[in-house]
């Protein structure tokens, strides 16, 4: 009996085999003429006939789409050049970690000039504005650890923060570049045991730190990813001041890929929005995207949730916000770290627009699976939520794909761009504007 092919080499999932451009892309609607630069997602997309083990291990395949002035000049999609691609490197030998022998297949953001392509288990692979690999980027040989495939870039002081953790000691270590892109500061904070951190929060005077129940495992090394959940881990959630003094906080059992955004409030209380799992969500979730269920299954869901953590008194309220399941979370980062009114995110078929002041939601409904909704901001907005949401959407028989323009006041259909082909389901992306 032939053995059916894993959940992350079929269906929304599947590979796409090769590199191509394009030039002159269809435009449906009309595309706003400020939405001049490049949206660049980034995603695992093994080479053909290779088989990770786990959808988040394939290759990183980026692909980016440049609007100008109202028109769609060009589609192209790239691999990640990483060691690990081109020479078949390991990332753990007799030598030890090689930070260099990556995927590189999780994010792509802009700092300083630098274009950077992330994954939280090795060094950050510096990209041209035409998506051709330059290399690994340790900032001067001053990054010694791995970096997040989620810093943050404060709005207001134009600084860089991320951090790095592993499955040996130190376990957890912030980082902090200048707006000029130089490491300035590196500190290691104290968590009990290899965690696996995917993301973290920022406020003025913050930062926030998810230290929950999914750790390293040897017995797993060779199978996928290593990690599983640990019930005798325990949950907290960390309130480091920028002294690196931090307050923890002990919550219900849950995980969290991904935050929204942080704040503090008029009475110092640090405010945080986040995707959360359940114990039960989450184990269903790793089995489905390690490919040891059914495609078809029932995964289990992530829902909005919200903890207010009192660095004074020492007590937190947990409060869930919406009974959708929802992932990957956007908004204006422009509130970043600050007090901010609207969130976005996406589900199997929907857009979701958030007003978290109001405690509403409302959605869209594509008839089609959009990945993660990037907000532009428009220039000169009079509101937090003037601007536009980006999207990469694919059919539901998986046939075709297009860059989706919703506005992102009232999520009403702005323009498409036919992609000349099917996207695989993805992570994370980011717009570039032309400076």
């Amino acid at each position: 009996m032939t053995t059916p092919a894993p959940a992350y080499l079929t269906g929304s999932l599947a590979p796409v085999t090769d590199e191509i451009d394009a030039v002159d892309l269809e435009v449906t609607g009309t595309l706003p003429a400020e939405l001049t630069g490049r949206y660049f997602r980034n995603g695992p997309n093994p080479l053909p006939g290779q088989d990770p083990g786990h959808w988040f291990t394939g290759n990183g395949m980026i692909h980016g789409v440049r609007l100008r002035d109202g028109r769609a000049e060009w589609y192209r999609n790239r691999w990640v050049r990483t060691r690990r691609f081109t020479e078949g490197a390991s990332y753990v030998s007799d030598r030890g970690v090689d930070l260099t022998a990556v995927p590189a297949n999780t994010h792509i953001v802009r700092h300083a000039d630098r274009i950077l392509a992330l994954v939280e288990n090795g060094l950050p692979y510096e990209m041209t504005p035409e998506l051709d690999t330059i290399g690994p980027c340790d900032f001067g040989g001053r990054l010694t650890t791995a970096m997040t495939a989620h810093p943050k870039e404060d709005p207001v002081t134009g600084e860089l923060h991320l951090f790095g953790y592993g499955f040996a000691p130190p376990y957890l270590t912030y980082h902090r570049l200048s707006a000029a892109g130089e490491l300035v500061e590196s500190r290691v904070v104290d968590v009990p045991g290899p965690t696996m951190i995917h993301d973290f929060a920022i406020t003025d005077n913050h930062i926030v730190w998810l230290d929950l129940p999914v750790v390293f495992d040897m017995d797993l090394v060779g199978r996928g990813m290593p990690y599983r959940w640990d019930d005798s881990y325990g949950a907290r959630l960390g309130v480091m001041d920028r002294d690196g003094r931090v307050t923890w906080f002990d919550v219900d059992p849950c995980y969290v890929f991904h935050v929204g955004n942080a704040h503090e409030d008029a009475s110092g209380r640090v405010v945080l929005d986040a995707i959360r799992y359940s114990p039960d969500a989450f184990t269903a979730i790793w089995r489905h995207i390690g490919g040891t269920s059914n495609p078809a299954a029932e995964t289990g869901g992530a829902v909005l949730h919200r903890w207010v953590l009192d660095p004074v008194s020492g007590t937190v309220k947990e409060e869930q916000l919406d009974d959708r399941n929802v992932e990957f979370p956007t908004f204006n980062e422009d509130r970043l770290g600050r007090t901010s009114r609207f969130l976005y995110a996406v589900s199997s078929g929907e857009v979701v627009k958030y007003d978290t002041t109001a405690g509403t939601g409302q959605a869209r409904n594509l008839g089609a699976r959009p990945g993660e909704a990037i907000f532009v901001p428009a220039s000169g907005a009079r509101s937090e939520d003037e601007g536009w949401l980006l999207s990469i959407v694919t059919d539901n028989a998986g046939n075709g794909s297009e860059l989706l323009v919703l506005d992102a006041a009232g999520l009403d259909f702005v323009a498409s761009v036919r992609l000349p082909r099917r996207v695989p389901a993805g992570f994370h992306g980011s717009w570039l504007a032309d400076r």
